[in-house]
């Protein structure tokens, strides 16, 4: 344990053995500091939002339902607007996303695409390793001297011509437990933006960008007015005007799609898009949801074109077009085969599809998260918009969105499958796995699967073990005793795929313990992150 005495509080630094020799230019000790002072000064508020929702919760455990706010009409039906972008971000078309692997990083750049996301949040394995190799990596990328060998012996440089970066932040409910001041670890959020906004706000101003970041699992007006807050602050203490930080919001909690003009309006100096984070989303209603009575169907039947799906994404389009801000859609996962061009085609194009279904509904981009569905991506887009950066002109007055419209969670033709039960064991037990190695963002049956999805997969399992609803189309109730039977046969799947020598270096029994538990507890556990972050160095 290293310890830095500073004016802002004590800050101690655990190190883990695996840290790279650049470690400490990057937790130097201003940089720390800068850190513990934005702990000092926000700390406790994050705390009582975290009690917040804890609140919140309970109150939906007993049959409340979300509302929009009767406190805050005035702000639905006002006329602001948000920020302007700057021009660095007039054009999204076509956004990529990915976690802060070196030659990640370097692809994700060069792609094509016109903004990449680094995410130190659901693509990413928060061992502290992780977490300081991407403050390096990401340093690396905006001097352009980023380069990474593969093993093979192919180099890889970023091209001329890069997608404009942005940065997520891990969320508020994290804490980045290598790092104690005053004795309390601080906030995984405030030591990500922190780190990364001290060292490069300015170097990203002279590149010509500009300190752009995604903020991830807000529930509310009151977390992103905390965020706004930092922001000030931040800008503030280095000497930065007001407002150059950009920020763009995942809509991705179900609490949060009855807030976001009050969203926009807390955050109205900095933020300029919203996006529609639909894979937590998902997870969102099953969490918030637990004790009432509905089940989900199958993951793969919870199509954007489901009712509440569809609701929550026509109210963002028309919500932000109102305020100026972007509106981005969601993430298409599907990572194409090298050696399956019929499977290729047939994914391909309902990726197609569903970046077109995105466009005409008003979108002014997307996400994907392979490079090799940005042509097709942009192809979309450039068909709808020509040569507009975004279509922000399309008001889309024609929606009317009511309570009831983001609350109705029938799936039509929907169908609880033991396939479905299998895919959701697999998704979890192999992406645990990776995540406990400290790998964050895992190809899995052709999808790239991240913490959002592996979320979805095990809540799914939890919901339909403890809720009446969760039978089978054939009839059976799904049990752990199923659960166990099948996690078995999946678990010899995974080991025939693996080969006995991997399976055998592999983290799966250790993954299966977390997942078995998650399934197994009476009470649902809010995040699999936040009860697995305990077994990573």
């Amino acid at each position: 344990m290293t310890t830095l005495l500073t004016r802002w509080g004590e800050v101690e630094v655990a190190p883990t053995e695996d840290l790279p020799p650049e470690a400490s230019e990057v937790l130097s000790e201003e940089a720390l500091a800068f850190v513990a002072r934005l702990h000092r000064a926000f700390e406790m508020r994050r705390r009582e939002l975290l009690a917040r929702r804890a609140e919140r919760q309970a109150a939906l455990d007993v049959g409340a339902l979300p509302a929009f706010l009767p406190e805050t009409q005035p702000i639905r039906t006002g006329d602001w607007q948000v920020s302007h972008p700057p021009s660095t971000l007039q054009k999204r078309h076509v956004e990529i996303t990915g976690p802060t692997d070196r030659k990640m990083m370097i692809n994700a750049l060069n792609s094509g695409a016109d903004v990449f996301m680094a995410d130190f949040e659901d693509a990413n394995s928060p061992t502290f390793a992780n977490m300081v190799q991407g403050h390096i990596n990401l340093r690396d990328a905006i001097a352009r001297t980023i380069e990474y060998t593969a093993p093979d012996g192919r180099r890889y440089r970023l091209n001329e011509t890069t997608a404009v970066l942005m940065v997520r932040p891990r969320g508020w409910h994290l804490v980045e437990k290598h790092v104690r001041v005053d004795g309390t670890p601080v906030s995984a959020s405030l030591f990500d933006f922190g780190l990364y906004f001290f060292h490069q706000a300015r170097r990203l101003l002279e590149r010509g960008w500009g300190p752009y970041f995604y903020l991830p699992k807000l529930e509310n007006h009151l977390e992103a007015r905390l965020w706004n807050d930092v922001f000030n602050a931040a800008q503030d203490w280095l000497g930065l005007p007001r407002g150059t930080i950009k920020a763009t919001v995942l809509v991705e909690t179900i609490l949060a799609a009855f807030e976001m003009d009050e969203i926009l309006y807390e955050l109205r100096d900095h933020i300029v898009g919203m996006n529609a984070g639909r894979w937590d989303y998902i997870f969102s209603v099953i969490k918030k949801f637990r004790k009432h009575d509905f089940v989900l169907p199958d993951r793969a039947q919870v199509t954007m074109t489901v009712p509440f799906m569809r609701a929550y994404t026509e109210l963002l389009v028309r919500t932000c077009h109102k305020r100026g801000a972007h509106a981005i859609g969601g993430m298409a996962a599907f990572i194409p085969s090298r050696k399956d061009p019929q499977v290729n085609a047939i994914a391909l194009e309902k990726v197609r599809e569903d970046k077109l279904r995105e466009a005409n509904d008003g979108f002014d981009g997307t996400w994907v998260a392979h490079p090799d569905l940005v042509p097709i991506a942009k192809a979309v887009f450039a068909e709808k918009l020509g040569d507009r950066p975004h279509q922000k002109e399309r008001l889309r007055e024609d929606v009317r969105i009511t309570e009831r419209d983001l609350l109705n969670f029938h799936v039509p033709g929907g169908a609880i499958t033991e396939a479905g039960v299998r895919n959701n064991l697999s998704v979890s037990l192999q992406y645990i796995e990776a995540w406990l190695r400290g790998v964050g963002a895992v190809a899995i049956f052709n999808l790239m699967e991240d913490a959002a999805t592996a979320e979805i997969a095990r809540a799914q399992l939890w919901q339909w073990v403890h809720s009446p609803r969760g039978v089978l189309d054939d009839g059976r109730k799904v049990t752990m005793d199923l659960v166990h039977q099948l996690m078995d046969e999946e678990i010899e799947k995974i080991r025939a795929a693996w080969g006995d020598a991997v399976f055998q270096r592999s983290r799966i029994h250790q993954a299966r313990e977390i997942v078995e538990s998650l399934i197994a507890n009476a009470e649902f556990v809010d995040f699999l992150t936040s009860t697995a972050y305990e077994q990573l160095p």
